[in-house]
């Protein structure tokens, strides 16, 4: 297994380090999740952390988010879960799972890591990311695990028509995503991607292996459990720290390219957001940031700052009042 020990050099360079966190074996194998951070991280216990977990088709690669949370006194931890980015391995589906639930081992193997280095801990997730954290949160509530809970854009409900919400669900969850888990079902549209990459006019460089502009496939397990997880969100849930969701104020449309790919949320439906925000917890704050992209964080300026901007605000004011 690769890298099993703390403070290998990133891909990132400069002072960023990783640690592969090993997991218990699946069907599929041996998995791995990778613990991102700067070196240094945690030598003031004092410092809260950031522990962000990234969306579908995605890594981290926001060094800047974290040298924006560094300079409001935070040290940010990145959570590459398995089968994405760099805990990908061979003869492992990237980015494909039957079940959202899964991923709680690798983030509480996180969470315990930051635990020992850090006196608060908030929990960012973006997009899936946002809904698997969003999961995490109400199942491990009363255990003052996480301080709070930051969601970029969480994928809360299916975009799409009433026949794809219902029919279309109800296919993949109780039929096809049951008995028949890795077929391809769906890709992504390689617009946004493409309005995002550098090579592509877009402001970012990452790995088009890990984050490809064309995505990887979309199976039917895949969908059956974000439809399932989506379910549980619909029902209510009960996160028992605060919750600051954040969305643009515009959605955009997700099948073709438009001048405003980057400057509305054209993957997800931010009414969607709005709408089920309130069922995530009893303390739940909804924001909305003009001109944002679906990552906030990869936002043209000055929507990007504004992000950035409220999500320190909220956290000093947040964790101030804990």
């Amino acid at each position: 297994m690769d890298d099993v020990r703390d403070d290998a050099v990133d891909v990132l360079g400069g002072d960023w380090v990783r640690r592969t966190l090993p997991l218990r074996p699946d069907a599929r194998g041996l998995p791995v999740a990778t613990l991102v951070h700067r070196r240094g991280a945690g030598t003031d216990p004092a410092r809260p952390a950031v522990l962000y977990v990234h969306g579908f088709v995605d890594y981290f690669f926001h060094d800047h988010v974290a040298d924006a949370l560094d300079a409001r006194g935070y040290d940010l931890y990145a959570l590459d879960l398995r089968d994405y980015g760099r805990s990908i391995r061979p003869g492992r589906p990237p980015n494909d799972t039957t079940d959202l639930a899964v991923y709680a081992e690798e983030i509480d193997a996180a969470v315990r890591v930051v635990r020992e280095r850090h006196e608060r801990v908030v929990l960012l997730g973006h997009s899936t990311g946002g809904l698997v954290a969003a999961l995490w949160a109400h199942h491990r509530r009363g255990r003052g695990l996480v301080d709070a809970v930051v969601l970029n854009s969480p994928w809360l409900d299916l975009r799409g028509t009433w026949l794809e919400r219902t029919v279309l669900t109800w296919l993949l969850v109780h039929v096809v995503g049951r008995v028949a888990p890795g077929l391809v079902v769906s890709h992504l549209g390689e617009h946004y991607g493409r309005a995002l990459h550098a090579d592509t006019g877009g402001e970012w460089s990452y790995d088009l292996a890990w984050k490809p502009a064309e995505g990887f496939p979309v199976r039917a397990g895949f969908v059956r459990a974000v439809r399932r997880g989506q379910a549980d969100v619909a029902r209510g849930l009960d996160i028992d720290v605060p919750v600051l969701v954040l969305a643009s104020d515009a959605t955009g449309p997700d099948d073709r390219w438009h001048d405003a790919l980057l400057t509305t949320d054209s993957v997800l439906d931010v009414a969607d957001m709005r709408r089920l925000a309130p069922r995530l917890g009893r303390h739940v704050t909804f924001e909305e940031v003009p001109g944002g992209a679906h990552d906030l964080a990869l936002s043209p300026a000055p929507a990007r700052s504004r992000y950035l901007t409220a999500v320190g605000d909220w956290l000093t004011q947040t964790l101030a009042r804990a």
